[in-house]
């Protein structure tokens, strides 16, 4: 799974170079993505040509800490290719002036390709369910619910529920679904339901990810633990 995502990331990243001698990714992170970063770190890229983003962060998390995304972007992928710019969202200090600076980076030109995972709950990104399909803004501060927290202290990120920072910043759905294109990498047993929900569920904000199938160009990759219910 890990391979077919890094294939289609690497082909969308040398089709937008070749366009516009650039291209711009949207990466999550999370336990699903592992595999993917594993092999999309070994491909040939000329990553001096590559400008990332990233869905969110905890706000109040120091970089530091082991569930930091910023610290799981820069380990496992930004300092082993040095893209030529890394647009980090930060949950610490100015956290309106901080989301002020991205949304103007983020509003240059479309993401070309975005990978975007999906939570136990439904969520893409931080929006979890009810999520804001209304909103124009690029980055929100959002509460996590408590289905949503289970899964960071599931996946080992915190030891325990009280750790888990109770707000965040993430991009919102609307400015997810601008990506020219989007892939879902999706394992695991523990995803089986939010996998059938997304699939077959009304496309609405109690279900976010179910937006998704509106995408003109989305790619959902599953194994068979995840594929269960459909």
């Amino acid at each position: 799974m890990g391979k077919k995502a890094s294939d289609i990331i690497t082909g969308a990243i040398r089709e937008a170079i070749k366009e516009n001698g650039l291209a711009r990714i949207l990466l999550a992170t999370g336990a699903s993505q592992l595999s993917t970063y594993n092999e999309l770190i070994e491909e040939d890229i000329e990553w001096g040509k590559v400008e990332m983003f990233h869905l969110d962060e905890y706000i109040g998390l120091p970089m530091t800490h082991g569930a930091s995304f910023r610290k799981y972007l820069r380990g496992r992928f930004v300092d082993l290719v040095h893209p030529k710019k890394a647009n980090f969202v930060s949950g610490e200090g100015d956290v309106a002036e901080n989301i002020r600076i991205l949304t103007e980076e983020l509003r240059k030109a479309p993401i070309d390709v975005a990978l975007i995972g999906l939570g136990e709950n439904g969520h893409i990104g931080f929006n979890d369910p009810p999520a804001d399909f209304e909103t124009d803004e690029s980055y929100i501060r959002v509460m996590l619910d408590e289905k949503c927290k289970l899964q960071q202290v599931g996946e080992a990120w915190f030891s325990s529920i009280e750790e888990v920072p109770n707000e965040t910043i993430t991009m919102t759905v609307r400015e997810i679904m601008k990506s020219r294109k989007i892939i879902s990498i999706v394992p695991y047993q523990v995803k089986t339901a939010a996998v059938r929900d997304t699939l077959n569920a009304e496309i609405g904000p109690m279900i976010p990810a179910s937006i998704l199938r509106t995408h003109e160009d989305w790619t959902l990759l599953l194994d068979e633990e995840s594929a269960s219910l459909l």
